[in-house]
């Protein structure tokens, strides 16, 4: 995972000089290694410890494929051809900051077969499994868990006698429905180890969260998990697990999120289902010196 230096130096900030640190999640190792395409593109998502980076922010919105350690690139199709594609959903939005917009929102996966590589962008919060959230409108009170497959790669002959490879997006595939009433505001899917794990909250009460394994709820099994273990899950816009022996700083147990009822970073103990403060308010404004106890 790429990481920012902290004191509000992002990856790709001047003073850095193209150089972005890499955090190993499973051994803790950390590397630094120079990416002179930081200098005028930007990092929009992670695959597999490779970068999908954006160039061109307010025309095209080019998009490379980089792997940051050998520096191979696979130049992929601006994001500007998905507007078309978008209707009216991007009408509100002024036609030069379209593309970064898009931006904001993407979330990507990767695979590699046969010597061809196929990125899918999903432009919104979820990746291959996605959450489909009860509304409460038209008596919409069940929540879907979708999985969607890599696209199908379908050929036809030319007119020339060769032919052609085109990609079709497979249709979602319901995985389970799970009662409003069961699994309060389930919002997150996060891999923490082999599983998959989709978080909510417990009862009628935002005060306590619930955790449940993707692999129970397609057999239709509301099972809480009690504990994760050394592990720490961090809940935003980007979802991940880290144990405590990769960052020695992060407490196992743990759930890291917004409080969902006052506007403070918080941590909740999944065992003895307490919140604290995550931090300080200082920490959240980089070079702000912290409180002396």
């Amino acid at each position: 995972m790429m990481l920012p230096e902290g004191h509000c130096l992002y990856p790709g900030h001047p003073d850095l000089h193209g150089h972005a640190r890499f955090l190993n999640l499973d051994t803790g190792a950390s590397v630094l290694t120079k990416i002179p395409l930081l200098e005028d593109h930007l990092a929009i998502d992670s695959v597999d410890g490779l970068l999908l980076l954006q160039g061109d922010q307010y025309l095209q919105g080019t998009v490379r494929l980089l792997h940051p350690f050998t520096g191979d690139i696979v130049d992929l199709p601006p994001l500007a051809t998905l507007l078309p594609q978008l209707g009216d959903s991007m009408s509100c939005c002024p036609v030069l900051y379209r593309i970064k917009k898009l931006a904001s929102e993407v979330c990507a996966s990767a695979s590699f077969k046969d010597g061809v590589i196929t990125v899918m962008l999903a432009l919104g919060l979820g990746k291959l499994y996605m959450l489909q959230a009860a509304d409460g409108y038209l008596d919409n009170n069940m929540h879907q868990f979708l999985e969607i497959g890599p696209p199908v790669q379908l050929e036809k002959a030319g007119s020339g006698g060769g032919t052609t490879t085109t990609l079709r997006l497979r249709p979602p595939h319901l995985l389970a429905t799970i009662p409003k009433s069961k699994f309060r505001s389930p919002r997150y899917l996060v891999e923490c180890g082999l599983e998959i794990l989709v978080i909510g909250y417990r009862g009628a009460s935002t005060s306590r969260i619930l955790i449940c394994r993707l692999a129970d709820l397609v057999q239709q099994r509301i099972v809480p998990i009690r504990s994760i273990g050394d592990n720490t899950m961090f809940l935003d816009e980007r979802c991940i697990s880290v144990a405590s022996k990769v960052v020695s700083t992060v407490r196992g147990d743990n759930v890291v999120c917004f409080h969902p009822r006052q506007d403070y970073l918080a941590q909740y103990h999944l065992s003895s289902g307490t919140w604290s403060r995550a931090i300080d308010d200082c920490s959240l404004y980089g070079r702000a010196q912290g409180t002396e106890e």
